[in-house]
């Protein structure tokens, strides 16, 4: 992915808040602008995707008819408990262990 160059005309007063949040972060304007830019598109992407899904499954109110909700779930497999994975994380699991 190669860079290119944007140039862009803005308020000096916006330029000294955006030199200010920069220092707070030791950052440059540009590297400043860039992360924001990049946070923001990342945020658009999230929600696009998030709004594919909920087309694609359904909404949660449409998941809880179809599947009930937590509390018939938990009568069903039992409170969700907290295992350590193989990897040292936490696995989630609504089944109770075996014994």
């Amino acid at each position: 992915m190669g860079s290119t160059v944007l140039s862009l005309r803005i308020d000096g007063e916006l330029l000294d808040r955006l030199r200010q949040h920069a220092a707070k972060r030791g950052m440059s304007v540009q590297d400043y602008v860039v992360r924001t830019l990049i946070r923001d598109d990342f945020d658009e992407r999230f929600t696009a995707a998030v709004e594919e899904t909920e087309k694609f499954y359904g909404d949660s109110e449409e998941t809880e008819k179809l599947y009930g909700d937590s509390e018939e779930t938990e009568k069903l497999y039992g409170d969700s408990e907290e295992e350590p994975g193989p990897d040292g994380g936490v696995r989630h699991s609504l089944t109770p262990p075996v014994t």
